[in-house]
């Protein structure tokens, strides 16, 4: 798998080694462009920017991927190279494509970096999520299904734990729309955002029933079989006045006077009055 790699990688580089013996196979009449454009010649300048214009353009085929504009890479990596040319120094000793070639990659890498992922992820995720695309492409392509993330490691060389944390972190390429249709068990469509769940107003009532739960000790048995019965057995007045031997009326004063003191327990509020007897039942 590494060797398929490597005879890939190999052609991209001969690819481009190509272009620069074609660019650079005067040095003197590149010199004398570069001379002439940097003394405001313009046509001496566009006469250099259309002649490494393929470099770039190959350069930009390594960061081609399928959520990714090819047309978009390639304006990118052309106008880095129209900055290469601008800011080249022509009297080093230097080959221009020593220059260029860094300043249109790190063109390409800022532009993933800060343009292409929905969420921001640290340079080593983006650059390594599209070594692991690249990678995943050319096995696919060399052995006509989708490759593991095993093989992908081997391929690359790279450790098992890196590759999965980087295909982790590429979810992050590309955002959903809350539109978006999703598949549902039952076919109906569905969007994502029907998907989301709503607060629960519920929620504020577990801290009541705590709060609640740890006031009822301090009630008498009248009062908690009463509140029992009237919110657990769900029994009217009437009922609980008969279950209990006394009459409805006082069945709703026990209530009314009981659920009144635990709100003031619950809140921490001193009681009203002096505190009712704790009778037990008849």
């Amino acid at each position: 798998m590494t060797t398929v790699l490597a005879e890939e990688v190999e052609s991209d580089a001969q690819r481009e080694r190509r272009y620069l013996r074609d660019a650079e196979g005067d040095d003197r009449a590149v010199a004398r462009l570069f001379r002439r454009a940097h003394a405001g010649d313009e046509p001496a300048r566009e006469a250099l920017i259309q002649r490494f214009l393929p470099l770039a353009r190959s350069l930009a085929r390594r960061y081609i991927r399928s959520s990714e504009s090819a047309e978009d890479l390639v304006q990118v990596a052309s106008l880095a190279l129209v900055k290469a040319v601008d800011r080249f120094d022509a009297d080093r000793d230097v080959a221009f494509s020593t220059f260029a070639v860094p300043t249109i990659l790190g063109e390409l890498k800022r532009h993933f970096r800060d343009t292409a992922w929905a969420v921001h992820m640290p340079r080593s995720l983006s650059e390594g999520a599209l070594r692991v695309e690249k990678a995943e492409r050319q096995l696919a392509n060399a052995t006509g299904r989708t490759p593991s993330v095993a093989e992908i490691a081997e391929a690359m060389g790279e450790d098992l734990e890196w590759v999965v944390n980087v295909l982790d972190a590429s979810r992050a390429h590309d955002a959903l729309s809350l539109d978006a249709k999703v598949d549902t068990p039952d076919g109906d469509g569905e969007t994502l955002a029907g998907t989301l769940g709503d607060d629960d107003d519920r929620f504020e009532l577990v801290e009541d029933r705590d709060a609640v739960a740890a006031s009822l000790d301090d009630l008498s048995g009248r009062e908690r079989t009463v509140l029992e019965l009237r919110f657990g057995a769900e029994m009217t007045q009437s009922q609980i006045a008969d279950r209990i031997g006394v009459s409805q009326m006082q069945v709703s004063r026990i209530l009314r006077r009981t659920l009144e003191r635990l709100r003031q327990l619950a809140e921490g509020a001193p009681e009203s009055g002096d505190s009712p007897t704790r009778d037990a039942l008849p």
